[in-house]
């Protein structure tokens, strides 16, 4: 009874969706407030009918109702609670559902945070994300319906994947959901922009936070699939490039240009048209994301679903959205007219510089994820794009992109020159070139000793910023702390995103140029060596647990005789699925990673096992979640609260 209650409400919320998409919009073609307020309304119901229908199916994966096609293809009476919970979202038909109901989550927030938006442009909003979560709930209601009964009704279920049963991945999708879809807040905004025929500073003040927030999210969840990836996949690396990977990444570039593309909106009310395309494409690119592992176009451990009817549906309704949306702002966005010009050597023109480098690497990494596939549709071959090209072409983007970070915050806005900061910048030029030296001379790499003197450069012209605005050496100590502590939590947003790429950058490089590994057969008691340290194989122990069986093996590393860690790796087999799977030892440390895995093998041949050693490893997921809390810190600025009829400048950008 509970999947029939579940299915209903995902046909009521269809029916209410369709009515917040129609009414709304007709109101506010009409300026009749009764039935713009009706959006509001509707947003509200749709919420709590999809959390119904989520709360519905959660219950029958919980209660192992394998009467429900979905919860016997991806549960199983041994499956641990926590997985049975998780499961829902591991799969296609309850991942999407998931996306719908984020999505509706942040529909509804627009009338609960909405209220100092004009009302015509709220409800316009509204009525866009339920346009959306109309497609997607049609997509759900007639090719993947979560609820669908089987019959005759198995015994027990098929289990989920294995690689999946993990607490990393549990929770690395919906944070990443809640990044994609949260890009829909600008999206709409920017298609009702278009439609009301204005964009001023409300409209970008209002986004900020937004995006900020869908930023983060996004942020934190591919920072928990790259190490997800490290440790369960058994690759040893922290990004491989692969397809699905890139499909997450894209989107974050594009936000990244858009939140620093609205600061110049909101501040200098100028590039408001390309404001507007960039919340296009940020959501755009989370609908090819989509439609790439629901289609089966490309082949990755991440993928959903193989199912070419579904990813025609969801290809249909990602030209429909992106090319309604592009077609609107090829009408419309040209007659955006601004009040100021560019000067290039001003924080906003390096804001613009910033822009072009995030698109030019989001472009790069489109090509390098969809070329293969272009070329094996016209022309049959197979060709694989992998690590060296993004290292000769996304690398470099990311080095000027670095440098332009460390200068631009140190201008002032409109018109600056650089010669006022001729001092600092030889200072951070100086630092740059002595880490570049010493570790290319000690490290014997000179693009690995460039690269973290760029790293360097950045983190001094972030604190040089930093010194600026408080004053410090113009003033006692004891007033620049003060002018610290007035600092709006926009500043502090500031310094722990750009420290955190910083130290993403550096750690990035570390691993890049410095890590080493091996691969060998070992009995008990054999050893590898690998540069100052040696892995021992101790022992290996069998055993069984709640729903698999395993091999584990425990590995002591030493240094010059000394011990410094034992880590335990196991080869798990889960006899539902029949699947294998590596759970890797790790010996974390600030300053490196040991990294030890076990593969196939005997007591009479030896097992494989495999040795890394990454310095400074942990940094890239550190200085990964000290950029998304800092968007979260940004979030906290004063200034981002609007109160229902409160005064905003009046600076407007008219579509005519």
């Amino acid at each position: 009874m509970i999947a029939e209650l579940g299915h209903v409400a995902l046909i009521l919320a269809f029916v209410v969706t369709l009515l917040q998409f129609a009414i709304p919009m007709i109101g506010a073609r009409r300026n009749d407030v009764r039935l713009m307020l009706f959006g509001d309304y509707a947003a509200l119901a749709q919420l709590c009918l999809i959390a119904f229908a989520f709360t519905a199916l959660i219950s029958i994966f919980v209660h192992s109702d394998f009467s429900v096609k979905l919860a016997a293809l991806h549960s199983h009476s041994q499956t641990p609670f926590i997985f049975k919970i998780t499961g829902v979202w591991a799969n296609h038909e309850g991942s999407i559902l998931l996306w719908v109901l984020i999505l509706s989550v942040y529909g509804a927030l627009v009338p609960v945070f909405g209220r100092s938006l004009p009302l015509s442009l709220k409800a316009r909003a509204i009525s866009i994300q339920g346009l959306m979560g109309l497609g997607f709930l049609a997509f759900i209601l007639f090719t993947s319906n979560p609820f669908e009964r089987l019959i005759p009704v198995p015994t027990d279920g098929q289990g989920l994947n294995p690689l999946l049963q993990d607490i990393g991945l549990a929770i690395h999708p919906p944070f990443l959901y809640l990044g994609y879809v949260g890009l829909s807040m600008p999206f709409a905004f920017a298609v009702a922009a278009l439609i009301e025929g204005r964009v001023d500073a409300v409209w970008a003040k209002w986004l900020r936070p937004w995006v900020l927030l869908a930023w983060s999210f996004l942020t934190i969840g591919i920072t928990l699939g790259s190490f997800w990836a490290y440790y369960e996949l058994g690759w040893g690396g922290w990004w491989m490039w692969d397809p699905v990977e890139n499909v997450s990444f894209m989107p974050w570039l594009a936000a990244t240009a858009l939140l620093h593309s609205i600061m110049v909106l909101g501040t200098r009310h100028s590039m408001a048209s390309w404001t507007i395309l960039l919340s296009i494409l940020a959501f755009s690119l989370s609908l090819i994301g989509t439609f790439v592992v629901r289609s089966g176009i490309l082949v990755s451990v991440h993928s959903f679903a193989v199912d070419p009817e579904r990813g025609v549906f969801i290809f249909a309704m990602l030209l429909a959205t992106i090319g309604g949306a592009l077609g609107l702002y090829a009408l419309r966005a040209n007659t955006l007219r601004a009040r100021s010009s560019l000067n290039l050597v001003s924080k906003d023109g390096a804001l613009v510089i910033n822009n072009l480098l995030l698109i030019a690497a989001t472009i790069t990494v489109f090509l390098g994820t969809f070329y293969p596939l272009m070329v094996e549709t016209f022309t049959g071959a197979k060709i694989s794009v992998g690590a060296p090209y993004f290292n000769m072409t996304f690398a470099p983007l990311m080095s000027l992109l670095l440098i332009f970070m460390a200068v631009g915050p140190l201008l002032k806005w409109r018109s600056d020159s650089l010669t006022k900061y001729k001092s600092t910048l030889r200072k951070g030029v100086i630092a740059l070139v002595l880490i570049a030296v010493i570790f290319g001379l000690f490290g014997k790499s000179g693009l690995g000793g460039l690269s973290l003197g760029i790293a360097a450069f950045l983190a001094f012209g972030t604190l040089a910023t930093v010194g600026k605005k408080i004053r410090w050496g113009e003033v006692p100590k004891r007033e620049s702390w003060g002018l610290l502590r007035a600092q709006p939590a926009a500043t502090f947003g500031f310094i722990g995103a750009h420290i955190g790429m910083a130290i993403f950058a550096a750690g990035v490089t570390s691993i890049s140029v410095w890590e080493s590994s091996d691969l060998r057969e070992l009995k008990v008691g054999e050893s590898i060596a690998l540069g100052h340290y040696e892995f021992t194989l101790n022992d290996m122990t069998p055993g069984e647990r709640e729903n698999y069986q395993f091999l584990g093996a425990n590995i002591s590393i030493t240094k010059g005789g000394a011990n410094i860690s034992d880590v335990y790796t196991e080869r798990r087999y889960y006899p539902v699925r029949e699947m294998v799977t590596t759970e890797a030892g790790l010996h974390l440390s600030p300053t490196h990673t040991l990294f030890a895995a076990i593969g196939e093998g005997n007591p009479d041949t030896g097992w494989i096992v495999r040795v890394n050693h990454h310095p400074f490893v942990i940094w890239i997921w550190i200085g990964a979640l000290l950029m998304a809390l800092a968007g979260f810190v940004s979030l906290c600025d004063r200034r981002f609260r609007h109160r229902s009829g409160e005064k905003t400048r009046s600076d407007t950008l008219v579509i005519s």
